[in-house]
């Protein structure tokens, strides 16, 4: 069990804006409720399962499965985790979702139900979802702010300054829509990873850092040989 303070104002606003994607990525994942939120934070959260939704949506194809979309939802706050990289659990995402997949239906069905230009087969049994960019236009303005901020980077890279409306409009007429999604996550988390990992440090303590870390290490070269488990319903 992992545990931490934070004001009310922080968790609102990374849930609405995904400032860090800390907090709100963890909240992404099923997680149990110990106190009952308040009305605020309640908003805060649905909209924060909302966000997550559209965001997925733009880096999946037009068709996918249930399981592809909890896990592209799940993983969004491990994108460009430097951790990800050396010390974690390689199946990490697929362990979670597989472990849970009941639980990510049963959290995310409601707030499918509301989404535009999505769609359940139940024939397939896929989810199949406009193609176009006026559908990835829809789901480009109901992104974060944060994230909105983070493709304008992305996209401005060359020197220019367009505005968001243009660089929004600009990339969901792009083929490449979804790399610039993740582009823009992995920024945030990116930078968040590393103040997380200085956080740690300063308050376990080097040693303590250096002991934690080296079993992430061991732990990942074990998942490194280990098959990506199967996610059954």
């Amino acid at each position: 069990m992992k545990y931490g303070v934070i004001s009310t104002d922080r968790l609102i606003t990374d849930l609405l804006d995904w400032e860090t994607l800390y907090l709100s990525g963890r909240l992404h994942k099923p997680v149990r409720i110990l106190q009952e939120p308040t009305p605020e934070i309640k908003r805060a959260m649905s909209l924060n399962y909302m966000t997550a939704i559209h965001t997925a949506l733009l880096m999946l194809p037009d068709v996918f499965t249930e399981e592809e979309l909890y896990l592209k939802i799940a993983g969004l706050s491990y994108v460009g985790d430097f951790r990800m990289i050396v010390g974690e659990d390689k199946n990490k995402v697929a362990n979670i979702v597989g472990a849970q997949l009941g639980e990510f239906r049963k959290l995310y069905s409601p707030y499918l139900k509301l989404i535009k230009m999505v769609s359940w087969n139940e024939a397939t049994q896929t989810f199949e979802q406009e193609p176009g960019p006026d559908a990835k236009l829809h789901h480009l303005n109901l992104l974060p702010k944060s994230l909105q901020s983070h493709l304008l980077k992305v996209w401005n890279k060359d020197g220019r300054h367009r505005d968001l409306e243009d660089v929004l409009q600009a990339i969901g007429n792009d083929p490449h829509c979804s790399g610039f999604i993740e582009e823009a996550v992995a920024s945030i988390v990116w930078r968040s990873s590393w103040g997380q990992t200085a956080k740690g440090i300063i308050t376990a303590g080097l040693w303590s850092a250096i002991h934690y870390g080296s079993k992430k290490v061991i732990k990942m070269l074990k998942s490194l040989t280990t098959t990506q488990p199967s996610l059954k319903t």
